[in-house]
């Protein structure tokens, strides 16, 4: 028979359709019931003045007093599971498990789930695209249908190009900047192009709309779906771990790696353990002079302490009024930072307002209203709340937020503003590490003078060199955003000015930023001060803050200075803003202009002055802070409806430069040999019909030892290219001139370039390298030191398996599909660490590589491992005998043998492993639905 393979069986069905079942797969097909399973409680949602919207599955209808219960959070999986309950695909017992959330969630249940759609971006679109061209030519290569590789969920793909900030004080940066990306980019953009019309379902908006998370949140945010006169709530999986963003504005949404979004975009329902759900109960009201920057850094150190890694966090409580939907959706980015799969506020009347704000339709947000009403997915704070159930309940009350910043390395790491500068002494004095630089006392107080284009100046421990306004986690909030303009305002009103060495930008989230700042009459104070707007997109957040001028860099490096950053994004791991700040602090939009300002982070705001007026008198912090009223009202007379209309009507029409790119139509890809952009990764080389099956690992050698805390920045090639790194000498050989290197994001099409920028990050720890920082490990057989990539070579060229050896919260950060698929192609075949961050773990099974856990209160140094061991992982040989967290034991050549805990978590991502990965899976499972 026939299987339309539109709707292809889940993942978790077919992990058992495989070898000799594929027969019992057949006749199931053929026996299932041609009605829904839950066709009873298909209900019309009428329209208030008559007619209806649609049809939906009403939770209501079922009757069942446990629905009440449940987290919001929790009621959109279910529905989800109803909706596509067909007694295979999702089981009714899939839906019970959902529905009996409150005792089977702590059993760490699987359940299957289907997005309403996938988001993706630029840097992570280019390679997903890329495996799905790849896919097309393995379907062929197998002798079935290249076309059956098609989205079928529907993919939403920006554009927000990351933009390297080369041009930054300048009035027509944006534009500047836009030339440069599309010169480097081309390519890349063309190949994106190519995609939008090769696969069908797929919409892409084009470069300079935005970031990513903030289209989706004013633009592409559905709420609530009606797909042939069917009604449900949206929800996404995309490509970055900060989707999490929408879920601000009630719709369920977080990061997946790209192999598994890949997998989404294909028909396959995800697996998923059943999560537990944090209640965060909000009351009071924020003080004045408290940013929602501010209150989102102390929610991530809250949530950081509890422990959510894995879990739901759901808002609840009468501070919500107090919220705006920006406000929300500041906390909801942050849902990576603080380790939960989802940061949620359901939906209510802010939601509706802002959707209103945002220029959707009134019969659009009637129509999500009544919806949600009708299906106890909306929140009215004006009636009685029903009790809802939570795994753990935590509560902040709002008046209790201070000022605060994060730093210097890690973005949990909150500092309250009025210590900062005895934090910062503290800094200096401490060991190495996420709290300390070591700087011996007598050089604390160094100045390294120095000239800045013919005028005298000067640098010191704590110098602010980078000022950026930057990140899709500020920039989608009018209050901080036109706050930071109305402290230029108030700055240049006194006379004082950033100093001109200071590199400073304003990258905002979206056209409509520009808008507001241009129409409330503040951003000319803000260019004033040196923040020009330098494109739309991420920029220092993501190590893309462009070179400091020669003669900073000279200086810095010359007199070992600890230089910092000030930026308002969300990220400030190691190496990540640039190479030459050691020390990066997050901090509120209006916080990063007044350290711009002040020129260094040491000082006391309370105490000391920013600096010394026209009139000759000291300003201080308070006389350039606004009051809450006064950005209240600039964002009541700024942020208008008609600017979200035209700024999105113009994104769908493109822009010259994107219009202008010409592409081909053909159905599958004409690779170039020669790119240096793109390239066929060889991911389905000599691809057999049938699956190879399990592997074990034997006498690998370590590559890599880690402590804790290695995050995918760390692992994954991202910010500049190297001018000594394997990655530059691959470009070099192939003629691209240094200046043309751009960075690795921008080139993550070409496995070639990523994969030897794969742990190239020049703040690697790798204990084989008895505490020298930097990305170079040892060959254990000749013990020379050389970069990795090149250690891992000659591995793989004598077919000898390596291993990476780890401690807690391995992979944690961005969701970076090529922290897992750069160790796939260095040959490592499995990962022993104490714990993984949870997206990075599921990309590793993704690729084929063993995630192993040590047992609790062990680690490679309590077991005595020094790295430099041979490690045998003993892994039955049938997937059949291999069970989700069951015990597997590893010797090594020094006849050491311990026990770990594979953290293969279900029978689905076994399918994966005994496949070599998730792209081979479903390429094999497509390819035997004739």
């Amino acid at each position: 028979m026939e299987v339309d393979w539109r709707s292809p069986v889940s993942l978790r069905a077919q992990a058992r359709i495989t070898g000799p079942v594929q027969e019992q797969f057949e006749r199931k097909i053929a026996t299932l019931a041609p009605d829904h399973a839950f066709k009873g409680i298909l209900t019309s949602l009428p329209k208030p003045g008559g007619g209806e919207f649609g049809k939906f599955y009403s939770l209501p209808a079922l009757n069942d007093p446990r629905i009440d219960r449940l987290p919001y959070s929790i009621r959109i999986l279910l529905e989800s599971a109803i909706r596509n309950c067909d007694n295979f695909q999702v089981t009714k017992d899939d839906v019970e498990k959902i529905i009996d959330w409150e005792n089977t969630s702590p059993k760490q249940v699987e359940i299957p789930f289907k997005p309403a759609r996938v988001l993706l971006q630029d840097f992570t679109g280019v390679p997903a695209v890329v495996d799905l061209a790849c896919m097309r030519d393995a379907m062929k290569s197998l002798g079935s249908d290249p076309k059956k590789i098609n989205p079928l969920v529907p993919v939403d793909l920006v554009i927000d190009h990351s933009v390297q900030v080369d041009v930054a004080r300048s009035e027509n940066a944006v534009q500047q900047n836009m030339e440069l990306e599309f010169q480097r980019n081309k390519e890349r953009f063309a190949f994106l192009k190519w995609g939008s019309s090769a696969f069908h379902n797929m919409l892409v908006v084009p470069p300079g709309s935005g970031i990513v998370h903030q289209v989706n949140l004013e633009y592409l945010g559905r709420v609530v779906f009606n797909t042939d006169g069917v009604l449900y709530p949206d929800s996404v999986v995309g490509t970055d771990s900060h989707t999490t963003m929408i879920d601000g504005l009630g719709v369920a949404g977080w990061g997946v790696g790209g192999i598994e979004a890949e997998a989404t975009m294909l028909g396959q329902p995800m697996s998923m353990v059943l999560p537990g759900v944090v209640g965060f109960k909000l009351s009071g009201k924020l003080r004045n002079g408290v940013t929602a920057t501010d209150l989102v850094l102390s929610v991530t150190q809250i949530l950081r302490k509890h422990g959510v890694v894995g879990k739901f966090v759901e808002f609840y409580g009468e501070g919500m009024g107090e919220l705006s939907l920006a406000d929300r959706a500041t906390i909801a980015n942050m849902s990576p930072e603080y380790g939960a799969t989802m940061g949620f506020f359901p939906v209510d009347h802010v939601t509706l307002q802002y959707l209103r704000l945002t220029g959707r339709s009134d019969e659009t947000v009637t129509m999500i209203e009544e919806y949600l009403r009708a299906n106890k997915m909306f929140v009215d704070y004006n009636e009685p709340q029903q009790e809802r159930i939570y795994s753990s309940y935590l509560q902040l009350d709002l008046a209790e937020v201070e000022p605060s910043m994060s730093g210097p390395k890690r973005p949990h790491d909150r500092v309250a503003l009025k210590d900062m500068k005895a934090d910062w002494h503290a800094c200096l004095d401490n060991p190495v590490g996420f709290k300390g630089f070591a700087i011996p006392k007598e050089e604390q107080d160094k100045v390294a003078k120095f000239s800045f284009h013919g005028q005298p100046a000067e640098l010191k421990h704590g110098s602010v060199v980078i000022a950026a306004i930057t990140s899709c986690t500020n920039t989608s909030n009018p209050s901080v955003m036109l706050g930071a303009g109305l402290v230029a305002k108030k700055a240049c009103e006194r006379g004082l000015e950033v100093k001109p060495w200071v590199k400073t930008s304003l990258a905002p989230g979206s056209g409509v930023v520009t808008k507001y700042l241009l129409h409330s009459g503040l951003q000319k104070y803000l260019s004033q001060q040196g923040f020009h707007i330098v494109g739309y997109g991420c920029t220092t957040c993501i190590g893309n803050s462009g070179e400091l001028d020669e003669s900073v860099s000279a200086a810095i490096s010359e007199n070992d200075v600890v230089a910092a950053a000030v930026l308002s994004g969300n990220r400030n791991f190691e190496g990540r803003v640039h190479p030459l700040t050691r020390a990066n602090y997050l901090a509120s939009p209006p916080l990063v202009v007044a350290y711009a300002l002040a020129g260094t982070v040491d000082i006391d705001f309370e105490k000391e002055p920013i600096g010394t007026g026209k009139d000759g008198k000291d300003v201080y912090f308070k006389d350039i802070w606004p009051t809450n009223e006064e950005i209240a009202e600039v964002v009541q007379s700024s942020v208008l409806p008609d600017m979200f209309k035209s700024t999105y009507e113009a994104i769908t029409k493109g822009n010259p430069m994107w219009n202008e790119l010409s592409v081909p139509t053909a159905t599958l890809y004409c690779w170039d040999p020669n790119s240096t952009y793109i390239h066929e990764p060889p991911y389905f080389k000599n691809m057999t019909t049938d699956p190879p099956g399990p592997h074990g690992v034997k006498d690998a050698y370590c590559l890599l030892n880690f402590g804790d805390s290695i995050t995918t920045d760390h692992i994954s090639p991202a910010g500049s290219i190297h001018k000594d790194s394997p990655a530059a000498k691959y470009l070099l050989e192939r003629g691209v001139d240094r200046k043309d290197f751009n960075s690795y994001g921008s080139r993550r099409g070409n496995d070639e370039v990523m994969t030897r920028g794969t742990f190239a990050n020049i703040r690697l720890i790798n204990k084989l390298l008895n505490g020298e920082v930097g990305p170079k490990t040892i060959h254990i057989p000749t013990g020379e030191k050389l970069h990795v990539f090149d250690v891992a070579m000659r591995y793989k060229s004598a077919g000898q398996d390596t291993i990476v050896l780890a401690g807690a919260e391995y992979g944690s950060g961005s969701s970076r599909d090529w922290a897992a698929k750069g160790p796939k192609l260095l040959g490592v075949k499995a990962v022993i660490a104490k714990s993984f961050e949870r997206i990075h773990r599921s990309n590793l099974v993704g690729m084929g590589i063993i995630p192993l856990c040590f047992k609790p209160g062990e680690d490679a140094e309590t077991l005595g491992l020094t790295g430099h061991e041979r490690y045998t992982i003993d892994l039955p040989t049938k997937v059949s005998e291999i069970r989700p967290g069951q015990d597997v034991t590893v010797t090594t050549n020094t006849g050491k043998s311990f026990t770990c805990i594979v953290r293969f978590d279900t029978e689905v991502e076994l399918a994966y492993f005994d496949h070599g990965g998730i792209l081979p899976f479903v390429v094999r499972s497509l390819s035997k639905q004739s």
